[in-house]
């Protein structure tokens, strides 16, 4: 997907969206998510800021952009987001709903300079409805779609997955997909559109098979009780004598067969398809991981198909051979952080790149008409203030 009239990608960039231009202006959470993976795949992204607000020096989020300040309360700020706007393919934006529009930057108003513009909304509760315009953070919007009352132990209150699920699985994650639709769209219409990605919305979606589960009486709402929520004793995370933990996912038969096996269970454990029997299976399992460490047991089914893994700290993580093997984890100038994903076999993506500081050449380089004037109001700012 490369981009219709506009110049080159800036020098050395590539990746399968090479020449796709994307417009982010700047907030936090989801949003700048979703633009840090467009721009690992390698469009230009431009995060635009506020003078005195620049990404900081380890927000991983911003990996890969350009940036530039504009102050949106000048009475040329909202004319140099529209010039910007002018020249892409892709705006992203975070506020509540109503806000763009009183900037004087909302899709309407992108529009009229640029229709074939995709104007991707990022938001918890979404465009409408009794909570639009409500406040809000990843653990409510996981909450009211279901996701949040789903994780956790039997007898246990729900486990908050970080912000995980939603803000960046149900929000960022469908953003990114919504824009591209647009640009796939736009180029065979000509007309952008809005993409509207709730996180309520995105995080319900991720839910689907949870969903078809419970309709046909195979997940029922009380927690740890179901095949996937630890429920099953061969599918949970069991201590090791170190305190440590392993991770165990052995639901097909004959994966759990060899599980048996190299616990040296085989013939000693009642028949786990019986509910009834997943008390005595639990604790029986949990008895014999308590007896070695973590890294015994990581010896011991290294290799093999039972389906367990050591659970790794991020740091831990790092040095792990099948991710250092697959270059999952790097560390450009000594920062760990992921590489992009996924991996494209034509188009490869570009090795993440440093957070950028505020440098107006981006102006000269999309060939912003007007951009010397623009500069020199005061509107934008070259450089941090």
């Amino acid at each position: 997907m490369t981009a219709e009239g506009h110049g080159g990608p800036p020098a050395g960039q590539n990746g399968p969206l090479a020449g796709v231009r994307v417009v982010e202006l700047a907030g936090i959470g989801p949003a700048p998510f979703c633009a840090m993976l467009l721009a690992d795949l390698g469009a230009d992204v431009v995060r635009v800021g506020r003078p005195g607000g620049g990404p900081g020096e380890h927000d991983l989020l911003d990996r890969g952009k350009r940036a530039i300040s504009v102050d949106l309360k000048h009475e040329r700020g909202p004319a140099s987001v529209l010039a910007l706007a002018e020249q892409a393919d892709v705006l992203i934006e975070g506020f509540r709903p109503g806000v763009a529009e009183r900037l004087g930057v909302g899709p309407e108003q992108c529009w009229e300079v640029n229709p074939r513009l995709v104007y991707g909304r990022m938001t918890g509760w979404g465009q409408d409805g009794p909570l639009a315009s409500n406040a809000g953070h990843d653990v409510g919007y996981i909450a009211l779609t279901g996701m949040l009352h789903a994780i956790g132990r039997k007898g246990g209150p729900p486990q908050v997955p970080a912000n995980l699920l939603g803000d960046f699985g149900g929000g960022s994650l469908y953003l990114a997909v919504g824009v591209l639709a647009g640009v796939l769209q736009a180029r065979a219409g000509g007309r952008g559109q809005v993409v509207d990605a709730a996180i309520v919305d995105g995080a319900a979606h991720l839910g689907s098979m949870l969903f078809g589960m419970a309709n046909a009486g195979a997940w029922n709402t009380e927690r740890g009780t179901n095949l996937l929520d630890t429920g099953a004793p061969y599918y949970d995370v069991y201590e090791t004598s170190d305190g440590e933990h392993m991770a165990v996912g052995a639901l097909e038969p004959q994966f759990y067969a060899e599980l048996l096996e190299r616990l040296g269970l085989t013939g000693q454990v009642p028949d786990r398809d019986d509910p009834a029997n997943w008390p005595e299976l639990r604790n029986k399992l949990a008895e014999v991981f308590a007896q070695r460490t973590r890294a015994a047991w990581t010896e011991v089914f290294d290799g093999s198909d039972a389906c367990v893994s050591p659970v790794l700290s991020m740091t831990e993580a790092a040095d792990h051979p099948h991710l250092n093997a697959r270059g999952t984890l790097v560390r450009p100038d000594g920062v760990l952080q992921p590489a992009p994903a996924p991996r494209f076999s034509s188009t490869p993506t570009p090795p993440p790149r440093p957070v950028p500081s505020p440098d107006a050449a981006v102006l000269a380089d999309w060939q912003v008409p007007g951009a010397d004037d623009l500069l020199s109001s005061g509107a934008i700012h070259g450089k941090e203030a």
